[in-house]
């Protein structure tokens, strides 16, 4: 019922864009809408940390909303976290985590994001927090090796995931159902430390959905001096989950544990969970 609702709403929405986009008073109605969406905000508390997320839409406002409750597993990991430390966020998507790690325990974070279509809002949010001093953004994919290829996406919403860089594969090791791509550099993580000089990782936060072998095959020697790391695995993948587990022991870390909320029981990712690794 909801779906057909909101189909309806859109055709009606699309029906008033033909009819008012031909005419100049139409068009500037219709940035209105636009530019105003940018400027409903969002105040999350949590574990008495302020934050505020720029909700320029519905994902974005169930992102804020859930905030607490959607994964507490990785809330807690950062809890965890030693006050000043470094931390990689490597999918950081609109920022939520980012933001609450440089706030709540004052980490230097470096966000990883390549989609065009998250960077705005997770630089709005990192500016909206006053952490443009804590948070570096990095617009580019992480993988196993120095090379060109392409962002393969399943949508272009504001604040979207599961996507994949440099193959055709999705979260879960099926084909992707992609929608948009554009090609990117990508670097792996030892690269990025030799080549951008930024520092290594005592944390990473890892969720690309699909390819974290690959991005943990390219830090083999970064591993060895992280603390933790919490990556996102679907055990549907059964060749990622034992490719991950394998590098990871090899590196020297430990299984400590997995865990996903209670509303991913069930339905598609009710096989993924944010794993827990420790030295």
């Amino acid at each position: 019922m909801k779906r057909i609702i909101l189909e309806y709403i859109r055709k009606v929405f699309n029906s008033i864009y033909k009819l008012l986009s031909p005419f100049r008073l139409g068009h500037e109605f219709i940035d209105s809408i636009i530019q105003n969406s940018w400027q409903d905000i969002i105040r999350v508390k949590h574990n008495e940390c302020d934050l505020q997320f720029v909700v320029p839409n519905s994902l974005n406002r169930f992102r804020a909303l859930t905030f607490s409750t959607k994964e507490p597993e990785t809330l807690e990991w950062i809890d965890g976290l030693t006050k000043g430390s470094v931390l990689w966020d490597i999918g950081a998507n609109v920022g939520l985590y980012s933001c609450y790690a440089a706030k709540a325990r004052n980490c230097r974070v470096f966000a990883f994001e390549p989609s065009v279509f998250n960077l705005e809002l997770l630089s709005r949010n990192i500016f909206n927090n006053g952490l443009s001093d804590k948070i570096v953004v990095l617009p580019i994919p992480l993988s196993d090796k120095l090379s060109i290829s392409k962002l393969n996406m399943t949508n272009t919403d504001w604040g979207g995931a599961l996507s994949t860089f440099g193959k055709e594969y999705g979260h879960d090791g099926k084909t992707l159902k992609k929608t948009f791509e554009y090609q990117l550099v990508g670097l792996s993580i030892d690269e990025v430390i030799k080549l951008l000089k930024i520092p290594a990782p005592d944390y990473i936060k890892m969720d690309v959905d699909g390819i974290e072998q690959l991005i943990l095959a390219g830090a083999k020697n970064s591993l060895k001096k992280v603390k933790s790391l919490s990556i996102e695995i679907n055990e549907d993948f059964t060749e990622q989950r034992h490719n991950c587990e394998k590098i990871l022991t090899s590196a020297g870390l430990k299984f400590k544990q997995k865990r996903h909320s209670e509303m991913f029981d069930n339905g598609t990712f009710k096989n993924t969970y944010n794993q827990i690794w420790v030295r």
